[in-house]
Formats: structure tokens, sequence, C-alpha cells
């Protein structure tokens, strides 16, 4: 017998028991707590591997709602725009932000309570704290050669 699904299309709390190979498309985007980190420019040292975030958001990020502008179409427009998927997680998750329930997950770390999924409020994420909602920089104003100067510290 199948889970049962309520009326948002979600398996109650799938989070906890679901697999992450074998979430449906609509659990798997629900995942996403919407605080926009994922989408600010990152840099990558080349000798250690370290991945520092900046305040420079892509082009797409919606500085508002933390989401992307053109979510359908951003890998048409943005080509270097990575697709998070279950196949790709384990190579992607080192350069997720830590409080990602994507790589919290992964890492078999349970959803932080402010978590839309946890406290059921989609603007809690932002009354956390933990978006980015209000303080990002547009890539196109500052030249790449000064990202360096809005590195910021990535925090739980």
């Amino acid at each position: 017998m199948s889970d049962p699904i309520d009326r948002t299309g979600l398996r109650p709390r799938f989070w906890e028991r679901v697999p992450m190979q074998k979430l449906t498309p609509k659990e798997w985007e629900a995942l996403c707590d919407g605080c926009g980190k994922c989408c600010l420019n990152k840099l990558e040292d080349a000798d250690t591997g370290e991945v520092v975030f900046t305040r420079i958001a892509c082009r797409l990020l919606d500085d508002d709602t933390c989401r992307c502008g053109n979510y359908d179409c951003r890998k048409a427009i943005v080509p270097e725009c990575v697709v998070l998927t279950p196949k790709n997680i384990a190579d992607i998750a080192y350069w997720m932000p830590a409080s990602c329930a994507y790589r919290r997950l992964w890492e078999g770390k349970p959803l932080l309570d402010w978590h839309p999924l946890v406290s059921g409020d989609a603007e809690s994420v932002h009354r956390a704290g933990v978006s980015v909602r209000g303080w990002t920089l547009p890539e196109f104003d500052i030249p790449l050669e000064e990202w360096e100067d809005h590195i910021i510290e990535e925090e739980l």
C-alpha cells in the first residue's frame, strides 16, 4: 500500500521517511526552503576546493521572493545554472548552503525548525533571518574581479 497523499500532493512528513531517490517531483521541489542562497554566486579555491559564498546573486534571483525569476527556463538563460536532482546531489552538495534541506537530508540530518515543511509557513525562512531577502547585489553590477570583496560568512 502506498503512502496517502494530502490535498497539497505531498505525503505526510515525506522528508523523514522517503529516500531522496524515491521522492515525487512535487516532493523534491517542496524541499526547497526558499532561502535563495543557492542562487548566490560562489567562489571555489582551485587548490583547496574551499567554497565561499558572495552577496552577488544570479541575474535571475528575485531579491524580494528569494526565488528564481524564470525557474522553468533558467538553464537556457543561465547555462552555468546547476539543476539539482536526486542523481547529482552527491556531486553538488558540498557547495550548497549548510542549511539547505537537500544537503541536510543527503547528509542524514533533519530539516531545521524554520523550514516551511516543518513550520507550515513559507515566510518562516525569512523571519528566521536565513534567507537572502533584501541584501543581495546583482551580478552584472559588480565586476568579477571585485567578487572577493563581497564574500559572506554562510551561517545556519
